[in-house]
């Protein structure tokens, strides 16, 4: 009896488990991708190598799983994979990493949870979500949206004291060959202004290619070849770029090294794994769950980042953080608050639509990034 309680309290606690695991296979990313932008690797190459790996890696899955669902490709469907491709692949990678190799791996961590303030403004904008001033969601969301922003402004302006938690010892990026004085100082804050608009707009992108792919999931519902596509198009419109703007061919060539085992992870393990995890875990606990689990990634980040990277970190960069942070569960809470209201009056005309509307929740970040192609 004690062992078959036992059994049963591992089984729920399952998907907590699997979670931590895609939060922490995500911050490997960040790692990983600051450890190869460090050995000179061109970061346009990066990007066009992880969205090869994760293409395919998630074509077979497409193939197996949905080899008999799988509606009539239209025009309509490849334009709108074309758009994903660019929003939510080749552009919102380029310019994420790029923020990570002008700033750090923490700063960029914390920044893209900016993602569901940002995807909030730009639903009320277009009129797909309304401001709703006069209900707690509302206010809990527009309060949520400016904590983020603050936190942004924050983490860009604002450095304060260095806070020296632990130090290890062990600095995989040899920062001791940077230059000092005055000139370093300066050019350290022009990367970081820098940094803070190419995140910025990482999240911009992002949030855009939430957009678009709730609306191609109308068309297309099958989720794992909408993913698919993205992968393929993202991958093609990387590549074009890479080879227009990288000359020096020696870039592409991957022998046993950081490289290799970058582009590798970050599209097998970062893409292709963490799918399938989140798919599970979605499907167990639901979307607003798996959220909840996004701020473990910042903070994986910033301890592997001290361990083995000797990032330091500031002040500025914990409150900010910490703001950011806040306003992502406000904005959570405020939609959780919403969402169960608009399921109680269907259920009370609908009872069917009581569990499809439980699902309906805005992805909240880019740690999420197939979430919604899972979970309808």
């Amino acid at each position: 009896m004690a062992v078959e309680r036992a059994c049963k309290a591992l089984y729920g606690l399952k998907p907590a488990m699997l979670m931590v695991v895609v939060q922490l296979s995500f911050a490997g990313v960040n790692v990983f991708y600051k450890l190869a932008v460090n050995d000179g690797m061109s970061l346009r190459v990066i990007v066009t190598y992880r969205l090869i790996f994760a293409a395919a890696v998630v074509v077979p899955l497409a193939l197996v799983f949905e080899r008999n669902s799988r509606p009539k490709l239209t025009w309509m469907v490849l334009f709108q994979a074309f758009l994903c491709g660019i929003f939510g692949g080749s552009l919102f990678q380029n310019l994420y990493i790029e923020s990570l190799a002008l700033t750090s791996a923490t700063f960029a961590s914390a920044m893209i949870n900016l993602v569901p303030a940002i995807t909030f403004i730009l639903a009320v904008s277009f009129g797909l979500e309304k401001l709703s001033l006069g209900t707690i969601a509302g206010k809990a969301k527009v309060l949520g949206t400016l904590m983020g922003i603050g936190g942004a402004m924050l983490l860009t302006f604002y450095r304060g004291a260095e806070i020296n938690i632990w130090s290890t010892h062990v600095d995989l990026l040899n920062h001791g060959q940077r230059q000092t004085g005055h000139s370093a100082a300066s050019s350290e804050s022009e990367n970081l202004l820098l940094g803070s608009i190419l995140a910025l707009g990482s999240c911009l992108s992002y949030a855009s290619w939430l957009i678009i792919q709730t609306k191609m999931s109308e068309r297309y519902p099958c989720h794992y070849s909408t993913a698919a596509l993205m992968c393929v198009m993202g991958a093609i419109q990387s590549a074009v770029f890479a080879l227009c703007m990288e000359s020096d061919w020696s870039q592409w060539k991957l022998g046993w090294n950081i490289r290799l085992l970058t582009v590798s992870y970050t599209g097998i393990v970062g893409t292709g794994l963490v799918l399938i995890l989140i798919a599970w875990c979605v499907h167990m606990r639901g979307p607003l769950y798996v959220s909840i689990f996004n701020p473990l990634m910042l903070v994986s980040v910033a301890i592997m980042g001290s361990l083995v990277l000797d990032e330091k970190l500031h002040l500025g960069t914990i409150l900010g953080s910490v703001l950011i942070v806040c306003g992502l569960y406000a904005v959570l809470w405020g939609k959780r608050k919403e969402t169960k209201k608009q399921t109680q009056v269907a259920s009370c005309s609908y009872p069917e639509l009581e569990q499809s509307a439980l699902t309906d929740i805005v992805i909240t970040s880019p740690a999420d990034h197939h979430l919604h192609n899972t979970i309808k």
